[in-house]
């Protein structure tokens, strides 16, 4: 799958204040044992529902449990006081927010990492297992094509296209790269049931992760005529649905959360008749 490269834009997306990694023997420090690591996530943050899905596909909640954070953090910054004696037992002073996902070593008593895509690789293999591989030999420069196209060509396009602060015309741009690339993705997608391989990887966890943010989240800051050309990519809005009844994709699906979240930090635009879902996401999941 190709990718057209996108110009840099902003993100608010923290940089990762922890960047350690799981590596295969003692001679890493931190290796692979069973019961040794903990995650802390809110599935109400993209990045912390990206690495729930990644943990229940792989199996993993009694060799690396996990402790679900609350959708709204409850301290400035967007940092959970349930993590600062993390954060300041792993760096002296530490005084920037105490933000999730975490992944700790219950060994030391500190952080691991805080940045998402390591913590899902590190899982993925330093503990999956030969039954699923979300990221399977060969596939490494596909999913993380798939992973820019969901960050440039969906997140912040839309991100973007919602914006209050941005001119009309920079709008208008984002919107059509959000289209752009939606496009690309309803192309590609028919005739196939995942992203690049024939089971599930690591990019159906990007890419449907970035479509329920696209519709629960972004999608309130469009107007009307935008949602409905997003709506109009049905092999696509197909995809998810499917996902959505997977127990790991919509088993950790906190909707109540992602809105209570967006609200509490939201600086988009008003929605102006895009009140109404492209996908009936709490449906799907139960099914």
């Amino acid at each position: 799958m190709t990718v057209t490269p996108l110009a840099t834009h902003p993100s608010d997306r923290l940089a990762p204040a922890f960047r350690g990694r799981i590596g295969g023997d003692a001679r890493s420090g931190h290796y692979a044992v069973p019961g040794r690591y903990r995650l802390h996530l809110s599935t109400a943050c993209p990045d912390g529902l990206r690495i729930a899905i990644t943990h229940g596909l792989l199996g993993l909640e009694t060799v690396c449990p996990a402790t679900f954070l609350p959708a709204v953090p409850d301290c400035p910054g967007g940092g959970h006081s349930a993590l600062r004696p993390l954060y300041e037992a792993s760096a002296h002073r530490y005084t920037g927010p105490a933000v999730a996902p975490v992944l700790s070593d219950a060994w030391s008593g500190r952080i691991v990492s805080t940045h998402a895509p390591d913590i899902m690789r590190d899982l993925d293999r330093r503990f999956g297992d030969d039954r699923l591989s979300l990221y399977p030999g060969g596939a490494e420069s596909e999913i993380e094509a798939v992973e820019r196209m969901c960050a440039q060509g969906i997140e912040q396009a839309a991100q973007r296209a919602g914006s209050a602060g941005g001119e009309p015309v920079e709008r208008d741009m984002a919107l059509s790269t959000l289209l752009e690339t939606l496009g690309a993705l309803e192309r590609w997608l028919v005739g196939r049931t995942y992203v690049i391989r024939d089971e599930i990887t690591a990019a159906d966890v990007e890419l449907w992760v970035a479509l329920v943010q696209l519709d629960t989240a972004h999608r309130n800051h469009l107007d009307a005529s935008a949602v409905q050309r997003i709506a109009d990519h049905p092999t696509l809005w197909a995809y998810a649905r499917h996902l959505a009844a997977h127990p790991a994709f919509g088993g950790h699906l906190d909707l109540d959360g992602i809105e209570r979240r967006h609200h509490a930090r939201c600086h988009g635009l008003e929605a102006a008749g895009a009140a109404v879902q492209i996908l009936d996401w709490a449906a799907h999941a139960a099914r």
